[in-house]
C-alpha cells in the first residue's frame, strides 16, 4: 500500500474520476479537450467556427491550418471571458491531441481549463550533492501570486509556451526565474514526466510535467530574476521530504515531481509500483 502522506498528494492532483458531464471538443478527428455544457451553449453563438454533432463539439472542418483555427479560437475568447468562464493571460500555448503529437492549433493559456486541453510545462529538481546526502534547491513563491501564494516550488518551472521545446523552455526559465546561465540550465537531465488530470474552478486541467534533474555546483546560487519567486533555499532533500508528507508547504504538482524524485533516489519506498503508476494519470 502507498505511503499515504504521500498518495494524498497524487489523488489531490487527480480528483476527477471521469468526465462525466462534460463534452468532448475537437479538432478534426483528433478529440483535445471537453468543455462543460455551459461552455458548449456559448460556443452555439458562433455556428461557423463551432459545429455539434452526438460526438460533442468541433472546430468547423473548415479551418484546416493551426493558423485558422487559432485566429477562431482566439476570436470566441474576449466573449468567454466577459461570460466569466476564463481569463485571457496573453501567453499562447500549443494544442495537441497527444504531449508528442503534432500542433493543430494554438490557445490563449488562460483558456486551457476551460477547454480542457492540455497544457505542458517543465519542472526542474535543482540538486547538489554533499557527504551529508542529498540536498535540493526550493523556490518560495512570491506571496502575490493568484496560485499557491507562498508556497514551496522547484528551483525552474513553467508552461511551455507556443513554439518551444521542453528543452528551449527549460533554459528559458532557468534564466528568467533563477539567473542561471544557459550554459549551466543545458546540462540538465531529462528525468520523465508526470502527469494528472485535476478539476478545478477554471475547468479541468490535463497537465504533463516534463521532469529535469540539473546538478548546481556548490558555491552556485540561484537568484530571483523576476516577480514569481521571494527566494531560493538549499534544503536536506529528507527535510523537503517531510514537508511533502507533513504539510501543505509545497505547491500541489510540485508534490508530484518531488515524488518522483524522492521515488528515484530511493528515499521512498515503492514496493508494489503503485506510487509510481499515480504519478502519470494524466495525458498521453
Amino acid at each position: 500500500m502507498p505511503d499515504p502522506a504521500l498518495q494524498r498528494h497524487i489523488d489531490a492532483c487527480n480528483n476527477i474520476g471521469s468526465p462525466a458531464g462534460l463534452i468532448p471538443f475537437r479538432i478534426g478527428p483528433a478529440q483535445v479537450g471537453w468543455v462543460s455544457a455551459d461552455l458548449a451553449q456559448a460556443l452555439t453563438f458562433r455556428p461557423r467556427d463551432f459545429h455539434f454533432d452526438r460526438d460533442g463539439v468541433a472546430l468547423a472542418a473548415r479551418l484546416r491550418s493551426p493558423g485558422l483555427r487559432s485566429t477562431a479560437l482566439a476570436e470566441v475568447l474576449p466573449a468567454l471571458a466577459t461570460g466569466g468562464f476564463l481569463r485571457i493571460r496573453r501567453e499562447a500555448f500549443d494544442v495537441r491531441a497527444t504531449s508528442t503529437g503534432a500542433t493543430l492549433a494554438t490557445l490563449d493559456r488562460g483558456a486551457l481549463p476551460a477547454f480542457g486541453v492540455m497544457s505542458q510545462g517543465v519542472h526542474v529538481n535543482g540538486l547538489v550533492r554533499r557527504a551529508d546526502g542529498l540536498h535540493v534547491w526550493v523556490g518560495v513563491r512570491a506571496k502575490d501570486k493568484a496560485v499557491a501564494p507562498g508556497q514551496l516550488d522547484n528551483i525552474v518551472a513553467g508552461g511551455i509556451p507556443a513554439g518551444l521545446a521542453p528543452d528551449e523552455c527549460l533554459v528559458k526559465e532557468a534564466a528568467e526565474e533563477a539567473s542561471l546561465s544557459p550554459i549551466l540550465a543545458a546540462t540538465a537531465r531529462p528525468a520523465g514526466r508526470v502527469s494528472y488530470v485535476m478539476a478545478n474552478a477554471e475547468g479541468l486541467r490535463r497537465d504533463v510535467l516534463h521532469c529535469y534533474d540539473l546538478d548546481i555546483p556548490d558555491g552556485v546560487q540561484p537568484i530571483p530574476n523576476d516577480d514569481e519567486v521571494e527566494r531560493f533555499e538549499l534544503w536536506p532533500a529528507t527535510r523537503l521530504l517531510e514537508a511533502v508528507r507533513a504539510t501543505d508547504t509545497v505547491k500541489f504538482n510540485v508534490n508530484l515531481v518531488l515524488i518522483d524524485l524522492f521515488l528515484r533516489e530511493g528515499l521512498v519506498g515503492d514496493p508494489d509500483g503503485l506510487l509510481r503508476a499515480g504519478l502519470d494519470q494524466g495525458p498521453d
